[in-house]
């Protein structure tokens, strides 16, 4: 299987960069055949501007949904968003690695979807049916996120509420509405505060979800 690693942490010390390295080898272990984008080792560009487009439709005004679909349809985004979306088409599943900022995510990531799933790439906004329609259909997406809190108070009751409720706009109105078949969010609570041992811990149970969504490749 083609599998992109789409991972958004600042520090390659951190536990999620543990987690990812340890993801990569387990995959690339499993026969898959990996590519990664590092967004901010990358120096990756989160903001969705005018640059973003070599060949503009309009040039006395910015309309950035009209310039995506008029350069989904030429081929004229800038180079590092046309980089990212060869690696989309090549991939079979795409994994989105981030820590949980506010219950979000980190502005980099966003700004990688805000420029790679452009309209006219990754949904077709014509359609009155986009979520059947998804521009991405036939792929997988996996979110793998860790949160400071501990996992009580992202449940149901719990102060800030259920995680994956709360993440909805992303797995459904997000990566479903390209058309993504959304496999279940893998989580790690309170990682600001755990130990070495459960650090071990928790990256293991994380390999053994991957192993579990991704079987070993047939040669």
């Amino acid at each position: 299987m083609n599998i992109l690693y789409v991972f958004a942490h600042p520090e390659p010390k951190s536990f999620n960069s543990a987690m990812k390295e340890a993801a990569l080898k387990t995959l690339n272990e499993q026969g898959h055949k990996v590519k990664l984008s590092d967004l901010f080792a990358m120096g990756f560009k989160s903001v969705l501007d005018k640059h973003d487009f070599l060949q503009p439709k309009m040039t006395d005004v910015f309309n950035p949904f009209l310039e995506q679909m008029n350069a989904s349809k030429n081929g004229t985004f800038s180079r590092d968003i046309m980089d990212e979306m060869e690696k989309v088409r090549w991939a079979d599943m795409l994994v989105f690695h981030f820590p949980i900022y506010f219950t979000n995510m980190p502005a980099m990531m966003k700004g990688w979807i805000d420029r790679v799933f452009a309209a006219g790439f990754a949904f077709n906004p014509a359609t009155q049916s986009a979520y059947e329609t998804g521009l991405l259909k036939g792929k997988r997406a996996m979110l793998v996120m860790t949160a400071g809190a501990e996992e009580s108070l992202y449940s149901k009751g719990g102060m800030h509420g259920d995680i994956h409720e709360l993440l909805r706009y992303i797995t459904h109105c997000t990566l479903e509405y390209t058309g993504l078949e959304v496999l279940p969010s893998h989580v790690v609570f309170g990682a600001g505060k755990m130990s070495e041992e459960r650090g071990n811990a928790e990256i293991r149970s994380y390999l053994d979800r991957l192993r579990s969504v991704l079987p070993p490749a047939r040669d």
